[in-house]
């Protein structure tokens, strides 16, 4: 990680080498968090772990501008890349498949966006983007544990905090968007 965060720093400083050298070593880490979660994927998904991983890397490195101040930072901005991805792919799910249509969702299953139907994700991400206005804090922890799949420890040694803080906001958030999602989803 320290070497991850050195070349972060070298492409702030505008090393047009550095993000190069950089894919090496954060594809594989990425890589292996997507493939875990699409190892709990449910029957019929398409979107595969290597092409999760290659489209959020684009996302990240191609857009000019962006810069990453930490590990965490950059490993914040890979989960709200995959989300993005996920529920871009959720909605487009949707429209096809059902219209549109809600229905009421149970935040419990919620454990990963590949566990999740389409509705479930798109009702996630709406919620999470209220708790993000609200306490972005709080929910780039939710993006880190939903979105990329990594542990308590693994959050909090990239965020700088304890992990007792960690499982405390997760907790907070979880009770805060099951709330939210109740509110706006119909009955099925």
């Amino acid at each position: 990680m320290n070497e991850v965060t050195r070349i972060i720093n070298a492409i702030e400083q505008g090393d047009p080498q550095a993000t190069e050298k950089l894919l090496p070593l954060v594809y594989e880490e990425l890589r292996v968090l997507a493939t875990q979660k699409m190892a709990q994927e449910k029957p019929g998904q398409t979107l595969q772990a290597t092409a999760l991983v290659h489209e959020a890397y684009l996302r990240l490195v191609g857009s000019e501008g962006k810069g990453w101040d930490s590990t965490g930072h950059f490993f914040a901005a890979a989960a709200e890349a995959m989300r993005r991805i996920l529920v871009e792919k959720a909605r487009s799910k949707v429209t096809r498949k059902r219209g549109g249509e809600r229905r009421k969702i149970h935040l419990e299953r919620l454990e990963s966006p590949f566990e999740s139907t389409p509705e479930e994700l798109i009702a996630l991400d709406e919620a999470l983007t209220r708790l993000a206005d609200r306490e972005s804090d709080v929910a780039d922890l939710v993006k880190l544990r939903y979105f990329t799949g990594l542990t308590v420890e693994q959050i909090a040694k990239a965020k700088g905090i304890s992990s007792r803080t960690v499982f405390n906001h997760l907790a907070y958030a979880r009770s805060w968007l099951r709330r939210e999602i109740s509110k706006t989803a119909p009955e099925s």
